[in-house]
């Protein structure tokens, strides 16, 4: 079975991968399972450049197909911050108590329409030599809620409600978070072509099987 990096060393995320892309034909592992590289600096001005510099940098270390991915919240009313610098809103990298705290202090007193954000995520697939061969970007929109509920998922998940649901991302079921999270969809868009049994047509992501 063919070997795909995913290109971080979190552990949550790498969980949410797997159980989105759990019955693909190929083998998923991250940067823990393979030798040591340089860290990627985050330093492009929108999630699809740095979820390409992500999957381009690394693959060009291993030698190996990396998937890429770089995801964050949008808060409207914020401008659209936290963004690209979600998970170091509060200075430190990871550091989702801070990040929450400024978030929830940043937006005291609005009522729910000046409360509305959502999660963006952008992925991205390497070939060994670096070569971008497929992109996709998934959305899903809700609202911040001024304190935490639930304790599922990571990052500003607890504070992350979907009206239509009733529920924050740290309350849902990990199975419907997965169905639906901006992780998923973009996931969804970039591994279409693929089934257990092949490739439909000729995709770029192809090789990855075949190769």
């Amino acid at each position: 079975m063919k070997r795909l990096v995913i290109g971080s060393k979190n552990p949550k995320k790498k969980r949410e991968i797997l159980e989105i892309l759990g019955g693909l034909p190929f083998d998923l592992v991250d940067l823990t399972q393979c030798k040591p590289v340089a860290e990627v600096v985050e330093d492009k001005d929108s999630f699809e450049e740095n979820a390409a510099k992500k999957a381009s940098q690394v693959a060009k270390e291993l030698s190996e197909w990396v998937l890429g991915e770089d995801s964050g919240l949008c808060v409207d009313s914020l401008g659209g911050a936290p963004g690209i610098f979600s998970a170091r809103f509060a200075g430190i990298q990871g550091d989702d108590e801070a990040n929450n705290a400024k978030l929830v202090a940043a937006l005291a007193g609005l009522p729910g329409e000046k409360r509305r954000a959502h999660y963006v995520c952008a992925a991205a697939i390497a070939n060994p030599q670096g070569e971008i061969v497929a992109t996709a970007r998934g959305e899903c929109y809700g609202e911040i809620l001024p304190e935490r509920k639930g304790s599922g998922g990571f990052g500003y998940d607890p504070y992350f409600y979907l009206p239509e649901y009733h529920k924050t991302f740290g309350e849902l079921p990990p199975a419907i978070k997965q169905a639906i999270s901006h992780r998923a969809r973009a996931l969804e868009k970039l591994f279409q072509p693929i089934s257990p049994a092949g490739t439909k047509g000729n995709h770029p992501l192809h090789a990855l099987i075949k190769s």
